[in-house]
């Protein structure tokens, strides 16, 4: 038993090492996604480093959500591997150590991955949802521009429809403005102007924009009549209030929900529409997620022995190959549930039931000590993608 101790530890130490570093460049590497839009807030918007750092804190929740069970699966497999390259696991068998007495300190680091991945999906997600709203909302608040959007229909001001074609905020120019406003009862007004300029009234959330060179069509739907108007100079008033209520004391979307929420408003569904169907898979993905750094873990275990006589760049290139098709599993899982097409149940848990059946079947060859050329598969789905892809040949026409 003492020396079943001290080799737990010791691969149990092995893992930390390789989860640390894959954490650290997945995440970072998931925040480069973000970096245009971080960048633009600070250039154009001025944005004080303390709100970039809370906009990233925010947003982490999302990224640990997948980030963790694949740095599980990557610690496990470079260990392995390096183990296997090293004769480790041969000197560890000629001892009369199976291949079973190492899978609990690997059971026992995937728990750890369950439980953090666990907390991220049922509480941080939520928690950073709705703190990212709020503040995107106070920081809207100050900078108008960020609630508006290029070449984008904001329907976010109360009964108004804006459209703008490029906003220089250095300025406080937008270029190419169309608006219709149905403010006035029975009266629909489009209004379309080249150029105007943007004024802010922060403390009221109120914004003010003067249009210049423009023409308003108004159209009075219970007389029956129309007109068009020319105008030099065209102001007119924006609230944002709605937006502000919106974000703070109105639905939730199925990310921001708790457990018992999500469970409240599956009970409460009336039909079983598209709404539905994503809650439902929202609140299976708060636990199958979880439960793939176990399944992960358990594949990546197999992966690292039969890969023993390849580098460590090969084992990486493995381990992210496998994590793919996990991924990709998942959102065609999550795109059929939506539609309906098969039970969100079946669409969430499918991926691990695939990987984990993969794993067992790797593990019980790898116990057997019989050799699997896994590099078969990825051949063979290189050849499927070469025809896929490949330029059709025309033949000459006969003359």
């Amino acid at each position: 038993m003492k020396i079943n101790s001290i080799i737990y530890r010791y691969i149990f130490r092995e893992f930390l090492p390789p989860f640390g570093i894959n954490l650290v460049f997945l995440t970072f590497i998931f925040l480069m996604t973000r970096i245009l839009d971080i960048t633009n807030l600070v250039v154009n918007y001025r944005l004080s480093l303390w709100k970039i750092v809370l906009l990233i804190v925010y947003t982490m929740p999302y990224f640990l959500e997948f980030v963790i069970p694949m740095s599980i699966m990557m610690a496990v497999l470079l260990t392995f591997l390096r183990l296997s390259g090293d004769n480790e696991i041969v000197a560890l068998k000629s001892g009369g150590v199976s291949i079973y007495r190492l899978l609990p300190p690997v059971f026992f680091f995937c728990l750890l991955g369950w439980l953090l991945t666990s907390f991220m999906a049922i509480y941080g997600l939520p928690w950073g949802r709705l703190s990212l709203k709020e503040l995107s909302y106070n920081v809207a608040s100050a900078n108008v521009g960020i609630a508006l959007k290029e070449r984008t229909f904001n329907d976010g001001f109360k009964d108004i429809m804006l459209y703008v074609g490029r906003i220089d905020m250095k300025n406080n120019r937008l270029i190419n403005v169309f608006i219709e406003d149905q403010r006035t009862e029975n009266v629909v007004s489009t209004v379309v102007a080249p150029s105007g300029k943007l004024l802010s009234d922060a403390e009221n959330y109120k914004f003010h924009m003067r249009l210049f060179d423009g023409a308003i069509n108004q159209v009075n739907l219970a007389e029956k009549a129309a007109r068009t108007v020319k105008f030099d100079t065209y102001d007119i008033s924006l609230d944002l209030k709605r937006a502000l209520v919106r974000a703070r004391g109105g639905p939730k979307d199925e990310e921001e929900m708790s457990l018992s929420e999500l469970r409240q408003a599956i009970r409460q569904a009336v039909k079983k529409d598209a709404q539905f169907y994503l809650t439902l898979m929202e609140f299976h993905k708060k636990f199958s997620i979880p439960f793939s750094c176990f399944v992960l873990g358990l594949l990546a275990v197999p992966l690292g022995i039969q890969s023993k006589a390849s580098t460590r760049s090969y084992g990486i290139g493995l381990g992210l190959a496998f994590f793919l098709i996990y991924y990709i599993m998942l959102s065609a899982g999550w795109v059929f549930g939506e539609a309906g097409i098969y039970p969100p149940l079946i669409g969430m848990w499918v991926p691990n039931i695939v990987m984990g059946a993969i794993g067992l079947y790797l593990l019980k060859k790898t116990i057997k000590e019989r050799s699997v050329r896994i590099d078969l598969l990825f051949i063979w789905l290189q050849r499927a993608f070469y025809h896929m892809v490949k330029p059709k040949r025309f033949k000459n026409p006969k003359v």
